[in-house]
């Protein structure tokens, strides 16, 4: 991979994460400005222009519309630094048929920083290279933004979030526990269909001991929803390929919850240390098997929920997640 600058200038980003500062300084000790727009492929590579390197956060088509741009007219290229890159197993045939012109693509990009460490199906099915990605921890969404209060009890063993969720097994989980008061959203059925949920239980038919709680769908509602659970259970399906639940299992976490999840990326490459309880994924009865265990056993419950909290803290807010990025931007393409 070419190195942006040879000299220790100046260095100019565009990008559209929309609090970086307009004034950084690296780590390392390198200065620069950015220039933030929240605009179409086509305004990047116009602006792209007066910048040493673009930086797009999360909108993955963004950047692969970008690099199409790059390859059309090659002589106004700049470097590519796509951050949080999010992609899912390709299972229907359009998704594999789109799959071929997004490898290649992707393959344009110079460097990539992601949420977790297993990138064994980004380049099974994408062509990702190990060399261009780099892993940065996450950071809790609520984090010197909101109040909220620390606590491992609660009311309820919560499921929550639509990312990959796999609703189905936590329904058939509580229908083998039915004494333990459980919870969820109301759902949003369109939501769980672009982000790969599983919820194929008629709100008829979930188990008795599963209510609905009120949710506004903003972030106040919930931390108003977490303060009230005493476990959260976030089982997601088998076969994924990216990040799934991070958000919402760091924020649980900084609030003192014990998390259950399942094995995957973003979990058993990342939570190392005891930050949760996890188990295989669609399987109800160990799933089942763990609520029942955290929930009677106060020592475990509220161990795990410490060992979490304390790596939800060091994970920092947005200001220190925004500082990993633009220190790695600056050691890969300004050493």
């Amino acid at each position: 991979m070419s190195r942006l600058l040879e000299s220790p200038r100046r260095m100019r980003i565009l990008t559209n994460f929309e609090r970086f500062p307009e004034k950084w300084r690296s780590s390392s000790g390198l200065t620069g400005e950015a220039e933030r727009l929240q605009g179409s492929a086509w305004q990047f590579f116009r602006v792209s222009r007066r910048a040493d390197l673009v930086l797009i956060n999360c909108d993955l088509i963004l950047a692969l519309k970008l690099a199409a741009l790059y390859l059309i007219f090659p002589w106004r290229r700049r470097p590519i630094h796509m951050h949080d890159v999010i992609l899912r197993r390709p299972v229907t045939p359009k998704a594999r048929l789109t799959a071929v012109p997004k490898r290649l693509l992707i393959s344009r990009l110079d460097h990539m920083t992601v949420h977790f460490r297993d990138l064994s199906g980004y380049t099974h099915f994408f062509g990702v290279r190990s060399d261009r990605v780099s892993y940065l921890p996450f950071k809790p969404n609520i984090r010197g933004r909101y109040d909220y209060k620390v606590g491992a009890d609660g009311e309820y063993v919560l499921c929550f979030g639509r990312s990959e969720r796999d609703y189905d097994t936590f329904f058939r989980a509580m229908a083998l526990e039915p004494d333990l008061p459980a919870a969820i959203p109301p759902p949003d059925f369109a939501a769980f269909r672009k982000h790969g949920a599983r919820f194929t239980y008629s709100l008829d038919r979930l188990p008795p001991s599963v209510r609905i709680v009120a949710d506004e769908g903003t972030e106040e509602a919930m931390i108003r929803i977490l303060e009230n659970a005493k476990l959260i259970a976030l089982p997601l399906i088998a076969g994924r390929i990216g990040p799934s639940g991070v958000g919402l299992y760091l924020t649980a976490m900084l609030m003192g919850k014990c998390v259950i999840t399942t094995h995957g990326p973003t979990t058993t490459d990342v939570l190392l240390h005891g930050e949760a309880l996890l188990v295989e994924p669609e399987d109800p009865a160990a799933l089942a098997a763990m609520i029942r265990r955290a929930w009677d056993d106060p020592q475990l419950r509220e161990l795990t929920a410490k060992t979490g909290r304390e790596y939800a803290e060091a994970c920092g807010g947005e200001p220190e997640l925004l500082q990993r990025v633009l220190d790695r931007a600056v050691e890969v393409f300004a050493p």
